[in-house]
C-alpha cells in the first residue's frame, strides 16, 4: 500500500486554533483511496518546521506529501500552485521575524507542486464545496514547509514522489474566536481533504 505523509500546524500569531492540526490527528492512521495516512503536527518556527517535515519524510519514506495550513480570512479551499525560495512576514512562535531571507542560498526561485491541483479543485466544486487554485503560497511558513519539501525531492532525483501545499479556511470554531473570519464547518473541512487524497492517482 502507499503512503501519504500529511503534515499541519500548532496554532500561531493570534489563532489560538489551527483547523489543520484537528484535521491531520483526524485522518493519521486511516486508509483513503489507497494510501495508509501518516500525520504529522509542525512547529510554527521558522528554524524548526522544514526541518522536521523533512525528518519525518525521511522516516516515512512516502509517495505524496500533502501538507495543510490554515489561511484565515480565504473562503474556500486553495491547492497552491508555486512556492518560492523566500521567508518573509510576521515572526514564529518563538519570536523569529524574517526579511527577504532565502529558504535554500542556491535553490531556485521556486517549485511548482506536483499534485493534481486542477483535479482537486475540480473534484471539490463538483462535491459542492468551493475551492480555486491558489497562485501565491506567501513567504510565511507554510511557503518554506511547501519549497523545502520540492527542494529535497528535486535534489535528492525522488521523482515518483509527490508534493505540495494546500490552504484550507478557518474552522467554526477559529471563527466563534475570530467573528469576523470566514468558516467551514471541522467535519467538512475534514471531508475537503478526504475527498482530495481519495482522487490521487
Amino acid at each position: 500500500m502507499k503512503t501519504l505523509l500529511l503534515t499541519g500546524f500548532e496554532p500561531f500569531l493570534g489563532f489560538p486554533i489551527n483547523p489543520t492540526e484537528q484535521i491531520v490527528k483526524a485522518l493519521d492512521g486511516q486508509t483513503i483511496g489507497g494510501y495508509q495516512i501518516v500525520g504529522k503536527i509542525l512547529p510554527v518556527d521558522f528554524a524548526e518546521s522544514a526541518v522536521k517535515c523533512l525528518d519525518y519524510f525521511t522516516e516515512v519514506q512516502p509517495d505524496v506529501v500533502i501538507s495543510l495550513g490554515l489561511a484565515g480570512g480565504r473562503s474556500k479551499i486553495t491547492p497552491e500552485r508555486i512556492a518560492i525560495n523566500v521567508r518573509d512576514g510576521e515572526a514564529d512562535n518563538r519570536g523569529v521575524k524574517l526579511q527577504d531571507s532565502p529558504i535554500e542560498e542556491e535553490g531556485p526561485a521556486g517549485y511548482f507542486s506536483t499534485l493534481p491541483i486542477r483535479r482537486f479543485v475540480d473534484t471539490l466544486q463538483e462535491k459542492g464545496l468551493p475551492a480555486n487554485i491558489s497562485n501565491s503560497a506567501g513567504t510565511y511558513l507554510c511557503n518554506n514547509v511547501m519549497y523545502s519539501v520540492l527542494h529535497k525531492i528535486e535534489k535528492e532525483g525522488l521523482n515518483g514522489v509527490r508534493a505540495g501545499f494546500i490552504h484550507i479556511p478557518a474552522s467554526h470554531e477559529l471563527a466563534v474566536k475570530h467573528p469576523k473570519l470566514p468558516s467551514w464547518s471541522g467535519a467538512d473541512l475534514e471531508k475537503a481533504v478526504t475527498y482530495m487524497i481519495e482522487v490521487l492517482d
